[in-house]
């Protein structure tokens, strides 16, 4: 009897090792959900910091630096960009936004008075209408998220801080990330690290010319053909060009809709220069990023946009294709490559097959 007990007990022991397990792995994931807003946070630090120590190694490079002085240089140089770009022409843009606000009640006036013309039916008019109306609730609400903007001057604060640390001595946390890990994972662990980071630098190379490039060409193009606030819709498809796929779609609505003030040629003319920069972008420009960052399909880097958004609004649009990027060069490298012992070619193997 005594001997059915010692045997038993072990099986108990068992059952309640993993019972606390199981207990503390859904803990440590609802946590993790309460805290993802800080995970977000965290991950734009990051993002920032690996910018910062990209302009600072390229200083270095030219000038022989110490990275210290490196380092501070960048953070000045990018913030003075930053700041000297809202001081120069923070008026004429405020101006190119009210511009924008102030005339697209008009254009959907416009839009309905062309679908009359072209006996388009009641349906179409209804539903524009009902577009008209969400759009002025939209800007109804216009102070309320100028407010939530304020809010988050605070976490904007404390993401450029962070990245600044982060950038200080990225060697610091990268051991405590790797250290993290079993010693017969590490070399895996700090190979994976390394080719997040890499994958992310890539990323923001190729989106920094993406952007300058689709602003100045969609902007120059809504010039020419006379569109009010041509400067500012520039301007807005640059920035959305952040947004992989739904950014471009986001950016020509106010755009065409602010065209058929002018005409509704004008319209369809505004329709085929967004056309034309985004077949720059897709066949010259997003090549580019992709043989320096991380060759991630379509249809994952879409949904990605999408969940990210509908989960965490819209810190969680502009930070899903990079979050997207580490993940993807993440699962290659730990489970396709470690664990399946399958071949893979992430970005920093191109950048050195170069």
């Amino acid at each position: 009897m005594q001997g059915d007990m010692e045997r038993q007990g072990p099986s108990y022991g068992r059952v309640a090792a993993m019972t606390v397990m199981v207990l503390a792995i859904v803990g440590a994931g609802l946590l993790l959900i309460s805290m993802m807003r800080l995970v977000l946070l965290v991950f734009a630090a990051t993002v920032i910091a690996v910018l910062f120590s990209s302009v600072a190694r390229r200083i270095q490079k030219w000038t022989r630096l110490p990275r210290g002085l490196a380092l501070t240089a960048s953070i000045i140089l990018l913030l003075g960009i930053v700041i000297g770009i809202f001081y120069g022409f923070g008026a004429q843009l405020v101006q190119q936004f009210d511009t924008i606000r102030e005339q697209i009640p008009s254009a959907l006036q416009a839009i309905q008075r062309q679908l009359d013309s072209w006996g388009l039916g009641e349906p179409a008019r209804d539903l524009l209408s009902q577009g008209s109306s969400d759009l002025s609730t939209i800007m109804s609400r216009a102070g309320t998220y100028v407010l939530s903007i304020g809010s988050g001057l605070s976490d904007t604060v404390l993401v450029l801080v962070g990245a600044i640390f982060l950038a200080a001595d990225p060697e610091l946390y990268r051991r405590g990330l790797v250290k993290l890990v079993p010693p017969k994972a590490e070399p895996v662990a700090r190979k994976a690290v390394d080719d997040a980071a890499g994958g992310l630098r890539g990323w923001m190379k190729g989106e920094a010319v993406a952007i300058v490039v689709v602003a100045v060409l969609t902007g120059t193009g809504l010039w020419l053909l006379g569109v009010p606030a041509a400067i500012g819709l520039g301007l807005i498809a640059g920035l959305l060009d952040v947004v992989p796929y739904v950014g471009p779609i986001i950016a020509g609505v106010p755009a065409v809709m602010l065209a058929f003030t002018v005409s509704p040629s004008t319209a369809l003319w505004t329709i085929v220069v967004f056309l034309v920069v985004q077949q720059i972008q897709g066949n010259i420009l997003m090549p580019i990023v992709q043989k320096h960052a991380v060759d991630v399909p379509p249809a994952v880097l879409l949904f990605s946009v999408i969940g990210m958004g509908l989960m965490f609004g819209f810190i969680g649009v502009l930070l899903a294709a990079p979050l997207t990027i580490v993940v993807f060069v993440l699962v290659q490298r730990i489970y396709v490559q470690a664990l399946l012992g399958r071949d893979i070619t992430v970005a920093t193997d191109k950048v050195k097959e170069e």
